[in-house]
């Protein structure tokens, strides 16, 4: 099942610090079928459950009652205050699955070709064949846009994907240190270039977290991050990677020290259109979106804080319940 279009407005409750959750006019209310809203809840996720919707297999921003959705989440306001929100969606499965195989096609035949040019640019540039200096450049650059190229179609169809509610995530229980390990070494070599120092920054003491996901989406939003700060940063500046848990979730924080980001800035972050049109261009804007996507598919969620000292992107995820162990043998009988 997937989603098509979205219709009506959205629904709102505000929660703030101190007192019970209030919904902003009765939008929320009428989506959820209730009459008041309970005030014992403490999440949008205990809201959902409480109004009898289930999460929708394979992406778990949608919530399903019968033969209604919802998409629903929670966003974090300044001073501390939380925003519920709630938003209709219309269902359309046979368009829906129509318009996910032609997205697959695409797909297949642009990452066909890209992979074709890029593999005979780099047969020829083995060592093998000797090169004049001003083909190995033109050689070099053909196979460095293709793999550019690769990567943004990559992210352009599994954005497209996740608009509608399908985008295939392949879940397992796992650490979480080894992703955060991985998408730093991959940017390395980046950081390095432009004289940016990237840091690991955990406590190799403290026992690392262990979360349900899929580990290439989570890297690939967390390297989306990365590169994000690094495109911001000047030469001496440091960008961090570090783990804060507590609470049944884990928030992986991208900081760098530096300027901050303006407030305009961190307001469009994850806003795809809006950067494309100011900065001219789709490949950030579409691959820090997708993040997001990613994450909210795993029923995390992601912002950015600034302070003087810098500023971080950040992602929130649900840890893994402990492994209960069974009672000895001597114990069971």
């Amino acid at each position: 099942m997937g989603a098509g279009g979205t219709v009506e407005a959205p629904g709102i409750v505000l929660v703030p610090q101190q007192g019970p959750p209030r919904p902003v006019g009765r939008l929320l209310l009428e989506h959820l079928g209730l009459p008041e809203l309970p005030s014992d809840v403490g999440s949008i996720e205990e809201l959902m459950t409480r109004a009898g919707f289930h999460r929708h297999d394979g992406d778990a921003r949608i919530w399903e009652q019968e033969d209604r959705a919802l998409l629903a989440g929670e966003e974090s306001l300044d001073g501390g205050d939380r925003l519920w929100w709630t938003f209709p969606l219309a269902w359309s499965d046979e368009e829906t699955r129509r318009r996910v195989r032609y997205l697959g096609m695409a797909s297949h035949d642009l990452r066909g070709s890209l992979a074709n040019v890029r593999s005979y640019a780099a047969l020829l540039l083995n060592g093998r064949v000797p090169l004049e200096p001003k083909v190995q450049r033109g050689l070099e650059t053909i196979l460095r846009n293709a793999d550019r190229s690769i990567a943004f179609s990559q992210d352009f169809f599994d954005s497209s994907r996740a608009d509608l509610g399908s985008l295939a995530c392949e879940r397992e229980r796992q650490p979480l240190l080894p992703l955060l390990d991985a998408a730093v070494e991959r940017q390395r070599a980046a950081a390095s270039a432009a004289n940016v120092s990237l840091l690991l920054d955990v406590d190799p003491l403290a026992t690392p977290p262990e979360v349900v996901v899929d580990g290439a989406r989570i890297q690939h939003a967390l390297e989306a991050f990365i590169l994000y700060q690094l495109s911001r940063a000047q030469p001496g500046e440091v960008i961090r990677l570090g783990l804060h848990g507590g609470g049944g979730r884990v928030r992986v924080e991208v900081r760098r020290d530096g300027v901050p980001l303006s407030d305009e800035d961190a307001s469009v972050v994850f806003r795809r259109e809006e950067r494309a049109f100011r900065e001219k261009k789709l490949e950030d804007p579409l691959r820090v979106y997708l993040a997001r996507q990613e994450v909210e598919v795993h029923g995390g969620t992601v912002g950015v804080e600034t302070d003087p000292g810098g500023s971080a992107l950040f992602l929130t995820l649900a840890t893994a319940r402990p492994v209960e162990l069974a009672p000895p043998a001597t114990l069971q009988a």
